[in-house]
């Protein structure tokens, strides 16, 4: 199976400022489900299984598309390892909330989620992710995770190449000169865009009015900017 990975750069479940992105997450879940009702795993990691989030997921997904939800809920409690594989068994896709990246990624690899995570990519159930969640899986990120506010440059999953920045339309500034110094090949994702790769490999964009920017700083001189 293909190995999909969505990144969504930002934007307001609440506010309901990536639908057009939900819609596409939406049908390839329905695709996935085929005669069930598809079922989509909301994963609130980085906001410390912030309930509310997941509540303001449930009305977006159930409440506007008819879709059954569930949560993965693993911070500060005790879960059984076998139950929350059924819950990923089950899943058509998995959805990635925003937050603290740096603690997520700490979380998932010493809980064990990570594994979890790792297996449903692996059999090709499609991985969505917001800020966060779309920034963890790169070589490198750019987040304030560590001191709010102040941005720097971490280290991801490297399930894909490369490094990537959220948020970027509110970034561009001081990220483009920090690829442009270190001479980098990155991901610009904007409030409401998102950029799919399939295998590794980027396939395609989805915007709800936001733009998907692939960044080349490897000239050293120059600063190359191509919008994906």
């Amino acid at each position: 199976m293909a190995k999909r990975i969505l990144a969504v750069g930002g934007g307001e479940l609440k506010n309901r400022e990536t639908l057009p992105i939900d819609e596409y997450i939406v049908s390839e879940a329905k695709k996935a489900a085929g005669e069930r009702r598809a079922c989509g795993l909301f994963i609130p990691t980085a906001s410390h299984d912030c309930m509310p989030y997941y509540n303001t997921f449930h009305k977006v997904y159930t409440g506007i598309y008819g879709l059954k939800t569930d949560v993965a809920l693993t911070v500060n409690r005790e879960w059984d390892l076998e139950k929350m594989r059924g819950k990923f068994e089950k899943a058509d896709f998995l959805y990635i909330g925003g937050g603290n990246t740096v603690f997520m990624l700490e979380h998932w690899k010493k809980s064990g989620l990570l594994s979890l995570i790792e297996e449903a990519y692996e059999r090709g159930v499609l991985v969505a992710g917001l800020s966060a969640g779309a920034i963890c899986w790169f070589d490198e990120m750019y987040s304030d995770s560590v001191i709010e506010g102040e941005y720097a440059m971490y280290r991801g999953l490297g399930w894909l190449k490369g490094t990537a920045c959220p948020h970027y339309n509110e970034r561009a500034a001081e990220f483009d000169a920090i690829v442009l110094k270190e001479g980098l090949r990155a991901w610009g994702l904007e409030n409401g865009a998102a950029v799919e790769f399939v295998d590794g490999e980027p396939q395609t964009s989805v915007s709800g009015g936001g733009k998907v920017w692939l960044l080349d700083g490897t000239d050293g001189q120059r600063l190359f900017k191509t919008q994906f």
